[in-house]
C-alpha cells in the first residue's frame, strides 16, 4: 500500500517526498532516469576523476530555503562557502567583487560604495523577510511588510530606467547586472531585478555555497533521509500515465504543465486544460564544461577566489546580451555565467587538473553550439585561457530539453521569469500547487517561488497535500545522527 507517489526526482520532488516520509506515510518515488536528482546530478562527463555538475552547481539559495534550513542540509552535506561570492570581471584587469562582507564590498567599490550599501542593507539587514517573499508566492500577504516593501521599492528602481541613477562609475552596475542576468530576462526588468537583489542579498549574507562533491550530495542526502524512513525511490522508471501509478492518496508531480496534460490525458477540466496549454517558458542556455591544466588565468585580481563570475562587460554589454537572446538572436559576446568548483574542492579533478562550469543564454529550442563566443569571453578577461584547455563538451539548448523534460526547450527554470510568468505559475491561484484532480499536486519549478535549488515548490506542495488529504500538519525534518 502506497500512501503518496512522486513523479520526479529532481530537488523539488525529493522535498516533497522528504516531508511526506516525514509524516510517517509510505512513499515512493519514481524516476525515468537511471539516478535520482534532476539538476542535482554530478557526473565524469568527460575523463574518469573529473566531477562536472550536470546541471546546478552553486546554490545560492539553499542556506536561505526553509525547507533545506529544516533539513538541516549542513548538516548533511559539507558546504563550501568562498567569502567572494561572486565578481564580474571588466576591461583593463578591474573587476567587481561581491564579498560575503558588505563592508568589504562597500569599500572596494569606490565612489559608489555609500550608494551600494544604501541599496543592498536593507535586504542583507532583513533577509529573512525577503526570502518569505521571494521563496514563497507572491499572492499572500508577506510575513515581514517591512522587509517587502524594502525590496519592492529597490526592484521598482533596479528593474526600471533609473537603474544607474545611483551610481557615477562602472563597478556597482556591473556587479548588479550580472547577478540580475541569471534571471534569463531582459535588462532592466522588474523580475531580474528581483532575483539580482535577493541573491545579493544572500550573497552578503550568508554566501553562496558549493557542495564537496558536487551537486549529487544533496540529492543523496534527500534520498538517504527519504530511504531511512521507509520510502522508495525507484529509478528507470518512466511514468507515461497515472494508470501507471499505484493506488495512492495523494501524488505530487515534480514534472512541466505539458507532462500533466499528457499524465492526465482527458481527466482535467477544460479551463484548467487551457491553463497548462498555454504556459509559458522562457529562454535556454548553452552549457560548456571545461577539463583544464590549470586554474583560470583572470587578469582582475581577486577574482580566482571567487565561487562565481559573471563574465559579461559592464552593465551595457550584458543588458545588450540578454537584449539580443530575448530578441531570438545568439550574441557576439554572450554573458556568460561561470564557476572552478575544484578551485574549492579539490575532490573534484585529478592534482594539477581543474574543472570549470559554465553556461551563456541562447533562444529557447536552440541547437548552436555556443563554445567559441564562451572561450572568447573567457580569453578577453582571462588572457591564456584558450591554452589551458584539455577538453570541452558542449550541450546546447535542444540537448539541455533531451536530458531533462521539465527543461522544455532548455529553459531550466520550467517556466517564463517575467511578472506575469511569476503570478501566474502555472495558474492564478493562492494555492497553485494545487490541481483540479483530488489528491494531485504540482510540485515542480513551474509552480512557486520557480527556480533555483530550494525545494520549496515540493515542500509547498506535500505542505498543502498533507492538510488536505491526512489531516497532518508539517513534520520535524531536522537531522538525526545515524
Amino acid at each position: 500500500m502506497t500512501d503518496v507517489a512522486v513523479v520526479g526526482s529532481g530537488p523539488n520532488g525529493l522535498a516533497a517526498a522528504v516531508t511526506m516520509a516525514r509524516a510517517g506515510l509510505k512513499v515512493h518515488v519514481f524516476e525515468a532516469a537511471g539516478t535520482p536528482g534532476g539538476g542535482l546530478r554530478t557526473a565524469e562527463l568527460m575523463e574518469p576523476g573529473h566531477f562536472h555538475d550536470v546541471c546546478s552547481a552553486v546554490h545560492p539559495m539553499v542556506l536561505a530555503s526553509p525547507f533545506f534550513r529544516r533539513f538541516e542540509l549542513s548538516r548533511r552535506v559539507p558546504l563550501e562557502v568562498p567569502e567572494l561570492s561572486y565578481g564580474s570581471p571588466l576591461d583593463g584587469g578591474r573587476a567587481a567583487l561581491a564579498y560575503r562582507s558588505l563592508d568589504r564590498t562597500v569599500a572596494e567599490l569606490g565612489r559608489d560604495g555609500a550608494a551600494y550599501r544604501r541599496l543592498m542593507e536593507p535586504l542583507v539587514r532583513r533577509v529573512e523577510g525577503v526570502a518569505d517573499l521571494t521563496l514563497n508566492q507572491l499572492l499572500r500577504i508577506p510575513a515581514d511588510p517591512v522587509a517587502a516593501a524594502a525590496f519592492g521599492r529597490r526592484a521598482l528602481e533596479q528593474g526600471s530606467p533609473l537603474w544607474n541613477v545611483r551610481f557615477s562609475q562602472d563597478l556597482a552596475p556591473a556587479l548588479l547586472s550580472g547577478v540580475a542576468a541569471h534571471a534569463v530576462a531582459p535588462l532592466p526588468s522588474i523580475t531580474a531585478a528581483g532575483a539580482g537583489l535577493m541573491l545579493g542579498a544572500l550573497g552578503h549574507a550568508g554566501g553562496w555555497p558549493v557542495p564537496r562533491g558536487g551537486s549529487a550530495a544533496i540529492a543523496r542526502a534527500l534520498t538517504a533521509d527519504i530511504e531511512a524512513h521507509g520510502g522508495v525511490v525507484e529509478t528507470g522508471r518512466r511514468i507515461t500515465s497515472f494508470a501507471e501509478l499505484p493506488p495512492a492518496r495523494a501524488t505530487l508531480l515534480d514534472v512541466a504543465p505539458p507532462a500533466l496534460l499528457h499524465l492526465a490525458e482527458g481527466m482535467l477540466p477544460a479551463r484548467y486544460r487551457s491553463a497548462l496549454a498555454s504556459f509559458r517558458f522562457g529562454n535556454a542556455s548553452c552549457k560548456v564544461d571545461f577539463i583544464l591544466s590549470g586554474p583560470v588565468p583572470w587578469a582582475a585580481d581577486g577574482l580566482a577566489d571567487a565561487g562565481t563570475v559573471h563574465v559579461g562587460g559592464t552593465r551595457a554589454e550584458t543588458a545588450e546580451a540578454e537584449r539580443q537572446v530575448a530578441s531570438g538572436r545568439h550574441p557576439d559576446r554572450p554573458y556568460v555565467l561561470v564557476s572552478q568548483p575544484s578551485r574549492f574542492d579539490a575532490g573534484r579533478a585529478p592534482a594539477g587538473r581543474h574543472i570549470l562550469w559554465t553556461y551563456c543564454h541562447v533562444p529557447a529550442g536552440s541547437t548552436v553550439d555556443m563554445s567559441d563566443a564562451v572561450m572568447a569571453q573567457l580569453e578577453r578577461f582571462a588572457p591564456g585561457f584558450r591554452d589551458l584547455v584539455v577538453q570541452f563538451k558542449v550541450t546546447t539548448a535542444a540537448g539541455l530539453a533531451a536530458y531533462d523534460e521539465n527543461f522544455v526547450g532548455g529553459d531550466f527554470g520550467a517556466g517564463r521569469m517575467d511578472l506575469w510568468g511569476m503570478l501566474r505559475r502555472p495558474v492564478l491561484s493562492p494555492v497553485p500547487w494545487r490541481t483540479p484532480l483530488p489528491g494531485v499536486y504540482l510540485c515542480s519549478s513551474s509552480t512557486p517561488p520557480g527556480p533555483g535549488v530550494t525545494g520549496m515548490p515540493g515542500f509547498h506542495a506535500a505542505r498543502h497535500a498533507l492538510k488536505d488529504m491526512f489531516g497532518l500538519g508539517v513534520p520535524d525534518l531536522g537531522y538525526r545522527s545515524p
